[in-house]
């Protein structure tokens, strides 16, 4: 366990952390929340200490290991893909060297009788042990497996990491972290560099995982997938809900609107005390009255509510232009860089209004074919046509990075607003939350986030009817992202989103085109509709795999069950398995409350002093809550126990 006591930081004369506490448990499955400057990626620093609190600690018991993950980092990796994730292993390797070690000094020994020879065979005995138990023999194995689960390929496994993109590069540090399994796993936006795939994966990793689990994240479904407890971050103060995202925001909107009508409650009661006091501060038969007013707002704790911050982008997409009702066409597309062949025979028909996706593993050629429909690319073979009056807007992947650092977030937007739109270029950047004073800065001193909202900022300048959006959530907090979604549900223009975002894609569009092993193939639905689909191909590409089944002999009735049966009894079996470890979990938790609450009330009654009837029948309600909650957690057991059994 990690136990965080008054912890307290100060940013810029700010709070951010205000005597904090709080605990993360060996199991914990944690979402950390809140705006953008809260503080989420301060308190992982601090956990894992690489940055320390001004006040405050952190306790963690001996021997207990915690893993990093940060936002960004700057890779520096020299060996291939394959050497460089092994380096998680680092600590086997030393095992290994002192067992080599103890065994070179055996066999030297002559002294078998002695105690000394004894303790030297009993060590050696412990390390080989160790080795084993740690997975020692099997390290290459489970290498592989992660690293293709993050996307890698065979063939990429002997390739230098400095020949893969940042990203890519990101995915080895990510391996090397899973790999290495540390007893607290703290990941920052992990989801950053991932395809839906490798999301997918890294869900059911860490669903699985044996140690705790601190998360980042602006993806919701990666957030509700993964976490049961939310921590949220607000106003230097943390609230802590047993619970995962989805719950925790109509449980936070509950609670800010119960703050609301206390304070209203307690402001209405201030006015009537203050007003008493005024009309009787003169009056001599009412002085004791008015001083045990006075009193009582004297001592009166004041209702505090929560800092909501109300600042978030606010646009909307210009009207887009008629154009013809085939926006995109192509025959037979293909595109190869060198040997590499990206995808080949792509046939597409894309018609006016229509609101598509781009999904699939990265490097397959999503953004290859956006970059072809949006003219960058013009080297490819077969036939590829835009339709008449079609005017492309073209947000891509790397759309934040290409801005010019030198110049100032004003002149970015004025170099390219003509006509009408040049007086309005102070309204547009407010709209997406830069001030008088943001927009004299220059782009190289701006955030991930402030650099991708001025990079949506230029599509406003001018009318679109086909938008080619290449991962615009990347570094979007989850407001402006709804905003985002919103304004494009409202658009009345084409769309093409190449996305790993499936909170985003949801509602949004109407198809999908996948980009797999060099074809691509259209699906008509929703983007969970073609996960559940691509989940039973999946699988029935596995049965195809497997030897034809054995004929059955006379008599035998057992019928042979599907690799696909297997599969979906397994994951029901573990996804039984976690809701009643939860289960037993929560009860522990709230039978550990209801005790101290017990106990509190109980140094209280040992005082000897009176108390009021109100207080006796409160300690009789929690005293029967907690045989309650006794009973709960020894069925929660029974259930667990059964069916660990099965």
């Amino acid at each position: 366990m990690i136990a965080v006591n008054n912890l307290s930081v100060q940013f810029t004369g700010q709070n951010l952390f205000d005597h904090v506490t709080f605990n993360i448990a060996d199991r914990d499955r944690i979402g950390l929340v809140g705006r953008n400057g809260a503080g989420k990626s301060t308190l992982l620093k601090i956990l894992c200490g690489h940055q320390a609190p001004e006040s405050g600690t952190i306790v963690m018991a001996s021997g207990q290991t915690v893993g990093y993950l940060p936002q960004e980092m700057v890779p520096n990796a020299v060996d291939t893909v394959v050497v460089e994730a092994m380096r998680a292993f680092a600590y086997i390797d030393e095992l290994e060297s002192l067992q080599q070690r103890l065994t070179d000094e055996i066999a030297n020994r002559t002294d078998y009788e002695s105690a000394d020879y004894e303790k030297l065979l009993s060590r050696h005995n412990e390390v080989t042990e160790q080795i084993v138990m740690l997975g020692g023999d099997s390290r290459r194995e489970q290498t592989e497996k992660v690293l293709l689960g993050l996307g890698f390929r065979h063939d990429d496994f002997d390739r230098p990491v400095a020949e893969f993109s940042g990203g890519w590069q990101m995915r080895v540090e990510l391996a090397k972290l899973l790999l290495q399994r540390p007893d607290f796993l703290l990941l920052d936006e992990p989801t950053n560099h991932l395809d839906i795939e490798s999301i997918q994966w890294l869900e059911n990793f860490l669903g699985n995982y044996a140690g705790a689990v601190v998360l980042v994240s602006h993806d919701r479904t990666f957030l509700d997938n993964i976490t049961t407890r939310t921590i949220e971050i607000t106003a230097g103060r943390i609230y802590d809900y047993r619970c995962s995202y989805s719950e925790y925001v109509q449980q936070m909107q509950e609670r800010r609107a119960s703050q609301m009508a206390q304070l209203t409650a307690q402001q209405r009661q201030v006015a009537q005390i203050e007003a008493f006091i005024e009309r009787f501060r003169y009056k001599a038969t009412k002085s004791r009255q008015v001083q045990s007013r006075i009193k009582m707002l004297d001592k009166m704790e004041m209702v505090r509510v929560d800092e909501v911050s109300t600042e978030s982008i606010h646009f909307h997409f210009q009207p887009a232009p008629h154009s013809g009702k085939i926006v995109v066409e192509a025959k037979n597309l293909g595109k190869a860089y060198g040997d590499n062949r990206v995808f080949d025979g792509v046939d597409m028909l894309v018609t006016s209004g229509s609101k598509i996706a781009f999904v699939g593993r990265n490097g397959e050629g999503k953004s290859t074919l956006a970059k072809i429909i949006v003219g960058e690319l013009v080297d490819y073979t077969g036939q590829f046509r835009l339709g008449t009056q079609v005017k492309v807007g073209y947000y891509a992947q790397n759309q934040a990075a290409m801005l010019d650092g030198e110049k100032t977030v004003f002149q970015t937007i004025d170099d390219i607003a003509v006509g009408d739109i040049r007086p309005k270029i102070r309204n547009i950047l407010g709209s997406f939350l830069f001030d008088n004073d943001d927009i004299e800065k220059k782009v190289k001193v701006l955030s991930g986030g402030e650099k991708a909202r001025l990079a949506l900022a230029k599509l406003l300048l001018t009318p679109f009817n086909l938008l080619v959006l290449d991962e615009p959530t990347n570094h979007l907090d989850m407001d402006s992202k709804d905003i985002l979604k919103n304004a494009l549900l409202q658009y009345k223009g084409t769309l093409v989103v190449v996305s790993h975002d499936r909170d985003f894609l949801q509602g949004l569009t109407e198809s999908l085109y996948e980009f797999r092993d060099g074809g691509v193939h259209e699906f008509k639905g929703d983007i969970f509709e073609f996960l559940e689909w691509r989940r039973l191909e999946d699988l029935k590409a596995l049965d195809a795999k497997r030897p034809a089944a054995v004929a059955p002999q006379i008599g035998e009735t057992k019928p042979q069950r599907s690799s696909k049966d297997d599969y979906l009894q397994s994951k029901e079996r573990e996804r039984k398995l976690r809701q009643l470890r939860q289960a037993v979990k929560q009860c522990e938790e709230e039978i550990a409350i209801l005790e101290q609450q017990i106990a509190e009330q109980e140094a209280v009654l040992a005082s000897g002093e009176l108390q009021g009837a109100d207080f006796y029948a409160g300690y009789e309600t929690l005293k029967n809550q907690l045989e309650r909650r006794m009973n709960d957690w020894e069925e929660a057991e029974q259930k667990l126990e059964a069916a660990q059994s099965e």
